[in-house]
Order: structure tokens, then C-alpha cells, then sequence
């Protein structure tokens, strides 16, 4: 079975992470699916507007822990590639959340220009309880939209939250009953893509400003991210979390 489907249906692209027994949790192989669909719907007049989604209870529990300590490279490789071809998308993205959004669950939000979840979802940014720091611009997006102290509980405490405080943070524009998030979502979708294409590019290009302040945050976050892979910190957080115990930092 695939784990990124795509569909694409009255100029809107379907892109579902599909690997529900996981939790929907991301490979290098997803990464770059949803690297390859984006790349060619960028320039695919027949798309006008992205949405991206999870199946079953997850939109997505973030990186596969194994698979992201085997594959990762801070100079490229399939994560790294998918944070620039996201976040310089120039369409319209929606995100439809399903339920567990998890690490690059909730990050990629700040990426996207709608987002919808469903009552019950669970974020959550926990890159500091593994001993990481937060990546995709978080740090800089997250700050500039909600505020510096309301991000650092956020980023800092690294404790789950649900979809209604993720609406009251500005983090989405609705929740809805699960069985409604998609409808909703693609509703939005086909009206976006009703509209004059060229104009709604310039005005997302306009909405989000600099992107090389954004690529440039996102650089620094990953050079640091590796540097905390190679850390005690993390090899303890790691080793706790296979071992499904809590991690004990006191001796650091």
C-alpha cells in the first residue's frame, strides 16, 4: 500500500498520509511523495489548490523516530527537501486534521492558508521533551502569530492541546464534527479554485512576506536539530522512548 495518496478532483489536490496502522507517523518515502506531488502541482495548471490530510483517527503522529535517526541530513534528503518545497508552495494550501497531530502535524499549519480539524484532535510540539528544537520555522512563525509567551508554553512545555485552544490560538479557522472536516475542507477547496489563479497567487505571495527570512530560520533550526541528535540529552530520549518509560535529564 502506498503511505501518501493523492487524488486530484475539480483542480484540487488530494494529499492523504495513509499509513493509519503507524499513526500516520512520517518516512523519508512519505516525506518525498508529498515533495514530488507539491513539486508537480506547483507548476500543473489543472491544480489550483492543495489540501493535505491523514486517514482514520490521524492526520499524523510526526516523524517516525526510527526511520528520521537513519535518514537524517541536515544539508538535504527527502525532510529537509519537503520543508522548502512546503513552505514555498505558491497555491493555496488547506489542512484538513483528522485527529493526532503530532511535531510536523501542527508545525506545517503555520505553512498552510486554511485549516480545519476536527473536534477531538490533539496537537502537540514536543521537540523540547526529546531533546530537539523546534523545526519548519516554528520558531519564528509561531512566536509572530500567537506571541512570545503563548509559543513558548507551546514550544517550551511541550504538553498536548486540543482543537479548541489551536482555534482560539489562531492556529485554525474551524472545528468541525469529524465526518465534516473534509466536506468542509474541500468545499473551501473548490471555491479557492474557482477564483482568478494568478491573483490568489500574489496575494499568498504578499500574505507571507519574506521567505528567505523563513528559509533562513528553517536552515538554522536544522543545523541545530542535527547538532541535538548527537547529544546525550537526545540519545537518553530516544533510548526512553523505545523503552516506553519516562527519560530522567537529571544528570545533564
Amino acid at each position: 500500500m502506498d503511505h501518501v495518496a493523492t487524488e486530484v478532483a475539480d483542480k484540487v489536490l488530494t494529499i492523504r498520509f495513509n499509513r493509519a496502522d503507524k499513526k500516520n507517523a512520517l518516512t523519508s518515502a512519505m516525506y518525498a511523495a508529498v515533495t514530488s506531488a507539491l513539486s508537480a502541482a506547483a507548476d500543473d495548471p489543472g491544480v489550483r489548490v492543495v489540501i493535505i490530510t491523514g486517514s482514520e483517527d490521524s492526520f499524523t503522529a510526526g516523524n517516525d523516530l526510527k526511520d528520521f535517526i537513519a535518514n537524517q541530513n541536515v544539508s538535504g534528503g527527502p525532510v529537509i527537501e519537503f520543508l522548502r518545497v512546503f513552505s514555498n508552495f505558491p497555491k493555496p494550501i488547506i489542512a484538513a486534521v483528522n485527529g493526532l497531530a503530532i511535531g510536523v502535524g501542527t508545525t506545517l499549519l503555520l505553512h498552510c492558508d486554511l485549516a480545519y480539524a476536527a473536534q477531538g484532535a490533539r496537537f502537540q510540539m514536543p521537540f523540547v521533551n526529546l531533546a530537539a528544537v523546534p523545526e519548519f520555522a516554528s520558531s519564528l512563525l509561531l512566536p509572530r502569530l500567537i506571541g512570545h509567551v503563548r509559543a513558548a508554553d507551546l514550544l517550551m512545555m511541550g504538553e498536548p492541546f486540543t482543537a479548541d485552544k489551536a482555534l482560539a490560538l489562531g492556529l485554525l479557522n474551524a472545528v468541525l464534527a469529524p465526518a465534516d472536516v473534509m466536506t468542509h475542507a474541500m468545499a473551501k477547496a473548490k471555491v479557492l479554485a474557482g477564483k482568478p489563479p494568478a491573483a490568489l497567487r500574489q496575494t499568498k505571495a504578499l500574505m507571507r512576506g519574506n521567505l528567505g527570512e523563513i528559509a533562513t530560520r528553517i536552515e538554522l533550526e536544522n543545523e541545530l536539530f542535527s547538532d541535538c541528535l548527537k547529544s546525550a540529552e537526545f540519545q537518553e530520549a530516544a533510548t526512553a522512548f523505545f523503552e516506553k518509560r519516562a527519560p530522567d535529564f537529571s544528570k545533564f
